[in-house]
């Protein structure tokens, strides 16, 4: 009976470890946790930081006579940029000029060159 006690004293710690300490909850979360983050980052954060970038670029580089589509679905020509505002000019078809702020246009309408 003895010898029954002396070994079970002797047998290992569940793990395989003898006298470990048990693994406590962040240790095991905190892995899963970093990969969790990293696919957001990779799935949203970066594209939509990417778009905002291009987005204010083609903003910048807006210049007369451009063509462009504004984000209530109106094309236009622009014809004038104020620069300290932020106001543009957009001639939607003769006599008929509309301002609206430079963050509202959507994009540039690019025709091809024939």
């Amino acid at each position: 009976m003895s010898q029954a006690i002396i070994l079970a004293q002797d047998a290992p710690a569940p793990g395989g470890q003898k006298d470990a300490a048990p693994a406590s909850g962040f240790d095991t979360m905190l892995p899963m946790l970093l990969i969790m983050f990293a696919i957001i980052y990779f799935l949203l954060i970066r594209p939509q930081s990417k778009e905002r970038k291009k987005q204010a670029a083609m903003l910048e580089s807006l210049k007369k006579n451009d063509q462009v589509l504004t984000q209530g679905g109106i094309f236009g020509t622009v014809a004038s940029i104020e620069k300290d505002t932020g106001v543009v000019s957009l001639k939607v078809a003769d006599n008929v000029r509309i301002k609206i702020t430079r963050a509202s246009i959507a994009r540039k309408i690019v025709q091809e060159e024939e």
